[in-house]
């Protein structure tokens, strides 16, 4: 009867490591998430800036990517 509960304890010991090696992965998931999730608002803001600024001096989508074509055949 001892053997099985030692048994038992080890691997309760074994399914808790493993539990607690997914935790830290799903952590590390989730702050890598949380930093992309930052970066890309930053670069859309950035890329709103600029697209703003080119309005201003006289940008317009349409003619931008008709006058774009032809340089690239």
């Amino acid at each position: 009867m001892f053997f099985f509960l030692l048994e038992a304890k080890k691997l309760a010991s074994q399914y808790q490591k493993e539990a607690d090696k997914c935790n830290s992965g799903m952590e590390t998931c989730e702050e890598v998430r949380e930093k992309a999730e930052e970066a890309l608002s930053a670069q859309m803001k950035l890329t709103a800036m600029w697209e703003i600024r080119a309005r201003q001096k006289g940008w317009r989508e349409n003619v931008a990517k008709s006058n774009a074509f032809p340089y690239f055949i």
